[in-house]
Order: structure tokens, then sequence, then C-alpha cells
């Protein structure tokens, strides 16, 4: 069995790294640094961490003014909070004037399991995807959550990073290599694409070993940059399969997958079928059974990629 790591923790591993390598880097969070796993760097660089209570908004105000003084803020706390309750402030204080603060909200998605709908965000890459410079990355795995921090670093700009509770397991090895922007082919098919993201990756691998058994070959695509996202790629696929599926712990709506249909429409329609949260809200429970009542796992992806075949 492959080793596992939630994104989450690996964040808070990977920030004493960024923290050694540059004295500016600082982090805060809105009381929930045990969950976020800030407290790790907050052991690190106590002078350099801070906690600005259960006041979003202030955490991303804070991280702003931080950034106007040429300190390069990292901003944490629950996806469902920094995303919902502190929009405004994002968007009018940090992506308006384009400053350097790195926005990373864990807690994402249906996997954050018990804590139940209230707190499993389903809405926030829509939210931050339709904000003028914002860019938006979505890591796999432990490994490419270190290579997006360090391509967040080198932004000069607001960065989202999209971070989960679960731990998940670790698709690439230390010499994988991240470029915003682009997408990573992680296996090569010519009957249909699969356009992952997030855990969905991992599920999209799967499927693709299961539609092999079945005399299907699957393309399936990487897309850890949400925002900007790799057109060339999705262009390609389509020509060249005819057929995409998206899988995203997300929304349809927003997501991933409106993110793909608006580049096809302008461009290179073929059939898509998307595979995610169908415009509901989450609930408490395991993280398994609830992916497979919201339709998250490798066979739906299956039953998505035939779909779209049988539309071709």
């Amino acid at each position: 069995m492959a080793d596992k790591k939630s994104t989450r923790q690996a964040y808070g591993e990977y920030l004493v790294t960024l923290g050694k390598k540059n004295e500016n880097l600082v982090v805060l969070d809105a009381d929930l640094s045990g969950a976020t796993k800030t407290n790790i760097f907050k052991k690190a660089f106590p002078e350099r961490h801070f906690n600005v209570g259960i006041a979003e908004a202030n955490l991303m105000g804070m991280a702003a003014g931080l950034a106007t003084a040429g300190k390069i803020p990292f901003a944490s706390t629950f996806a469902i909070f920094g995303a919902g309750r502190a929009y405004e402030i994002i968007r009018n204080s940090i992506c308006y004037p384009k400053l350097n603060v790195k926005i990373a909200l864990t807690h994402s998605g249906i996997s954050v399991g018990e804590d139940g709908g209230s707190h499993q965000s389903i809405e926030d890459i829509t939210l931050m995807r339709v904000i003028p410079n914002m860019t938006i990355l979505c890591p796999a795995d432990a490994i490419e959550t270190e290579k997006m921090m360090d391509a967040a670093m080198e932004i000069d700009g607001p960065v989202y990073i999209r971070l989960g509770r679960s731990d998940v397991p670790i698709i690439f090895d230390k010499d994988y290599q991240f470029e915003v922007g682009k997408a990573g082919l992680l296996k090569t098919g010519s009957d249909v694409t699969i356009i992952a993201t997030g855990l969905m990756v991992g599920a999209a691998l799967e499927a693709a070993d299961l539609l092999k058994d079945e005399g299907i070959s699957a393309r399936v695509l990487n897309m850890g940059s949400i925002k900007p996202i790799d057109v060339n790629a999705i262009e390609d696929a389509a020509i060249n399969t005819g057929a995409i599926v998206t899988a995203e712990e997300h929304s349809i709506i927003g997501g991933l997958g409106g993110a793909v249909a608006e580049v096809l429409c302008d461009g290179t329609p073929v059939p898509l079928e998307r595979v995610g949260v169908k415009d509901l809200f989450g609930q408490s429970g395991k993280v398994a059974p609830l992916m497979e009542k919201y339709g998250l796992t490798a066979k739906d992806i299956v039953i998505a990629a035939k779909k779209a075949i049988g539309r071709k």
C-alpha cells in the first residue's frame, strides 16, 4: 500500500522549510493552528506566527497589511471560513491591489468527514476562481503540496492553495516537477481523457486501470493548476480523445468541471461528463461512505467515462 499523508500535514511541515529559507515568510491562523498544522511553524518560529483569533476577515486584512510591509504571509484557516466568511476582504484588500498573500485553506471538500455539511467547503474554488489576480492550486498529494508552495513563493501576487484534512496516497516522487498553468500527463490514452484535481487524481488513475481492463484507453491529466488552467492540454485532449471526464471533490458548478467546460465551449466542444458534488450540501459521516454517496469514486469516473464515450 502506498504511503499516505494529508496535504495539510505536508503544508505545515514544509512551511518550516520555507521559513528557514526566507526570513520574510510569516504565518497567520484563525485559532485553528492545530488543525491547519501551522502550529509546526509556530514551534519553529514563534515570533513569525500570528493567531488572530476567530476572526477570518481580520486574518486576511492583517495578511494584506503585512504584505504591504514586504512580508510574505501565508494565511490559513478552514476553507469554509477563509473563502466564505472572509471573501470580501480577499477580493478588495488582497486581490484588488494584487498583494503578495498566500491563502492556504485546509479542510476542503467532502473528505472533511464527520465535521459535516456546515464545514465541508464545496464552493471555495468557484469563489476564488472568479476573483481577478487570483492563482488557484490544488495538490493531489503531499509531494505536490510542497512543489506548489515553492511555486507560490515565486509568484508576486495572491495565491490560493486548497488543502485537505484526510490522509491521501502519495502519488509523486521527490523529482516531480510542477508548473503553474500546466497539466501533468499521468497516463496516455486515446478513447477518453480524465482530468482530475486534488484527491480525485488517485481515483482517476484507478479508474483508468479499471477502464483498461475493459479495453478502454483513458488518458489521465492532473490539473493541479485550476487558475490559470492549461487550455492547450484540454484542447489537445478534446481533439485526440474526443471525450472528457472531470473529477473533483468540489461542486461541479464553477469548479474544475466548470472551468474545463468553458474551455471546451470556447473552441473544441466534445462530450463532457463532470464527476463532483451535484449541487448538494455535504453531511456528517466517515470519508469512504461519503465519497460513495456523493459519487466521488473510481467507479463513478468509469461510469462517466463510458457515458462520455457513448456521446461521441
